[in-house]
C-alpha cells in the first residue's frame, strides 16, 4: 500500500509540474485551498496542489500512522527512541503547568526581578535552543517590554559578550546561564568571562548569576546557587516554553508570557482535534514532504513581513535542520531519500531588494512561506496604518508575482517565468498569544514532516562530533590524529595568543 501511494504521488507531481500555477489559481474550486484556525489564515492557493494530490498526501499521513504517533507524543510515550525519552514540551504550555510549583517559583522570581529597580539589564548566556528561541521571542515582542533591558549572548566569539557588557553596569546586571546539560563549552566559557567581569567590579557572582538547566547538580557544582530546572524530555530547540524563557518573562511579565503559552496550547489542541483535511500543521507539514520528496525542492524559504520577526527564520532553521537533518531513520537504518530541506529566509521588505531576484528569475524554483500580520503591532494613527498596509500589499504582490510571472520573449532579462510556489500565512496582530500559536504551529510542522520522513526529530547527535574534536584540540589530546593543516593552524594560533 505504501508503495502504491508513493507511486501515485510521483505521478501526481509529474502531472502538476506541467500545469502552471496561473492556471490552477483560476479554478473556481481554488478557495478549497484556504484554511483557517481562529484568526490565523493559511492560503495555499499558490501551491502546485490539487484535490487529488492533497487527498494522496492526507492518505500518506494516514497510512504511515501519523495520528497514532501524535497521540503517543501527547500521551508522554518515549517516542525519542535513540535517547529513550518522552517528548514533553507541549506539557509546558498546558494550563495545568501554570499551577505547578516549578512555574510558580519561576514566575515569582521573574516578577521579583521586574520589581527590583536596581536591576536594569538581564543577560542570557546560552547557545542553540538556549539562545535562538528566547532571543527571537524577545525581539518579536519588543513592543511589550516593560522590564529590564534584555540581552542575549550565544557566540563564543568574545566580541559578542563584549558588545553587550559595554551597555551594562555590573552592579545592576543579572546573568542567566542557560544550558540544558550545563556542559556546553560556549556557554560556560562566556559565563566564566561574565563572572570575571563581575569580580573586577566587586560584585559577588552568587548574587548576580542564576542557572537554567536540566541538570541542577552541575550548575550548583559550578558555583550557582539559584537554579531553575526543566525536564530532560524538553529538547533544546523546543525549550523556549520552559525556564529557558526566563529572560523573556522578565522582559514582558508573567501574564504576557502566559498569554504566549496559551496561544501555543491552542495550537496543540487544534493539532490534536482538527480533521487532518483542515489541520494547518498537518497540511503545512505534508507540503514540506510534497516539495522535498516529490517536487525536488532542496531548500525552503521563510519570509516574515515583520521586522520584529527577523530572527524567526534562524529559529526555524535550527528547529527544522537540527530536528530532521538526519541520514538514518528512527531505528538507525539509512534513509532511502533525503529529509529536511535547507531552511533559510529574512524579513520582508528588505529581502525583496536582496535575494528575491534569485527567487523570481533564478534557474531553481524554491517554495517559500510568506508571513504577515494584517494589523500593525503599534497603531500611532493613519500614517502608521497606511505604512503597514503598504507592507502587507508588498507581501501579497510577491506571492502573486512569483506565481503568475510576466512573460517577455522580446527581452529575456525582463522575462519572469512565474510558477513559483508560496503560501501566505496571516493573522490579525502579533500579540503574545498570536506569537505562541505561530511558533507552536512551526514546531508541529517539523514534527509531522519528520515523522513522515521516518526520522527521530528529537535527538541531535550530528552536533557532537565537531564539539568533541574542538575539545580534543583545545586540550592537545591526540593531535596526531588531525590533519597537517589543522596542526599548522594551531601552531600559528599558539604563537599569537
Amino acid at each position: 500500500m505504501r508503495r502504491d501511494i508513493e507511486n501515485a504521488l510521483k505521478s501526481a507531481a509529474k502531472r502538476l509540474k506541467k500545469v502552471h500555477l496561473a492556471e490552477l489559481m483560476q479554478l473556481p474550486s481554488r478557495t478549497d485551498f484556504m484554511f483557517q484556525f481562529e484568526d490565523l489564515e493559511l492560503d495555499c492557493t499558490r501551491q502546485p496542489l490539487d484535490a487529488e494530490s492533497l487527498s494522496l498526501l492526507l492518505e500518506l499521513a494516514e497510512k504511515r500512522g501519523l495520528a497514532r504517533f501524535m497521540d503517543a507524543m501527547f500521551a508522554g510515550e518515549a517516542i525519542n527512541l535513540s535517547e529513550n525519552r518522552p517528548v514533553v514540551h507541549c506539557d509546558l504550555r498546558a494550563p495545568a503547568h501554570l499551577q505547578s510549583d516549578a512555574f510558580k517559583t519561576l514566575s515569582a522570581f521573574a516578577e521579583k526581578v521586574r520589581g527590583d529597580k536596581n536591576i536594569t539589564a538581564v543577560v542570557n548566556l546560552g547557545i542553540g535552543g538556549s539562545d535562538l528561541g528566547p532571543a527571537m521571542v524577545a525581539r518579536a515582542l519588543a513592543g511589550y517590554h516593560d522590564g529590564a533591558d534584555c540581552h542575549f549572548v550565544g557566540n563564543i566569539c568574545p566580541t559578542d559578550l563584549h558588545d553587550v557588557l559595554v551597555q551594562c553596569e555590573a552592579h545592576k546586571t543579572l546573568f542567566i546561564v542557560t544550558s540544558k546539560t550545563f556542559t556546553t563549552a560556549e556557554t560556560l566559557t562566556n559565563a566564566k568571562l561574565a563572572k570575571a567581569w563581575l569580580a573586577d567590579a566587586g560584585v559577588d557572582s552568587a548574587d548576580a548569576m542564576v542557572a537554567v538547566t536540566a541538570y541542577e547538580s552541575r550548575a550548583r557544582d559550578w558555583g550557582l546557587e539559584q537554579v531553575f530546572s526543566f525536564d530532560e524530555g524538553v529538547g533544546g530547540r523546543y525549550a523556549l516554553w520552559s525556564a529557558v524563557g526566563l529572560a523573556v518573562m522578565v522582559a514582558i511579565g508573567r501574564d504576557r508570557f502566559c498569554e504566549m503559552l496559551a496561544g501555543a496550547h491552542a495550537m496543540d489542541c487544534h493539532v490534536k482535534t482538527a480533521d487532518y483535511a483542515q489541520n494547518l500543521a498537518v497540511i503545512m507539514g505534508l507540503l514540506r514532504v510534497w516539495h522535498r520528496d516529490y517536487l525536488g525542492a532542496t531548500s525552503y524559504g521563510l519570509m516574515p513581513y515583520d521586522q520584529r520577526l527577523a530572527r524567526f527564520p534562524a529559529w526555524a532553521q535550527q528547529l527544522e535542520m537540527e530536528s530532521n537533518g538526519k541520514g538514518v531513520d528512527r531505528n538507525g537504518k539509512p534513509l532511502p531519500h533525503p529529509a529536511a530541506p535547507l531552511i533559510w529566509g529574512a524579513a520582508g521588505t528588505n529581502s525583496q531588494h536582496s535575494f528575491f531576484q534569485w527567487l523570481h528569475q533564478g534557474v531553481e524554483s524554491v517554495p517559500i512561506d510568506i508571513l504577515i500580520a494584517r494589523r500593525p503591532a503599534e497603531d500611532w494613527g493613519a500614517a502608521w496604518q497606511a505604512s503597514h498596509k503598504m507592507l502587507a500589499i508588498n507581501a501579497v504582490a510577491q506571492a502573486e508575482s512569483l506565481a503568475l510571472g510576466a512573460p517577455n520573449t522580446d527581452e529575456p532579462h525582463r522575462h519572469f517565468p512565474g510558477n513559483r510556489a508560496s503560501l501566505l500565512l496571516s493573522w490579525d496582530k502579533t500579540t503574545p498569544y498570536a506569537l505562541g500559536r505561530l511558533l507552536a504551529l512551526y514546531e508541529h510542522i517539523t514534527i509531522i514532516s519528520g515523522f513522515i520522513w521516518g526520522v527521530n526529530s528529537f535527538d541531535q547527535w550530528g552536533v557532537e562530533l565537531g564539539k568533541q574534536m574542538a575539545h580534543n584540540l583545545q586540550s592537545g589530546q591526540g593531535l596526531d590524529a588531525f590533519s597537517p593543516a589543522a596542526r599548522r593552524f594551531l601552531k600559528r594560533l599558539n604563537r599569537r595568543i
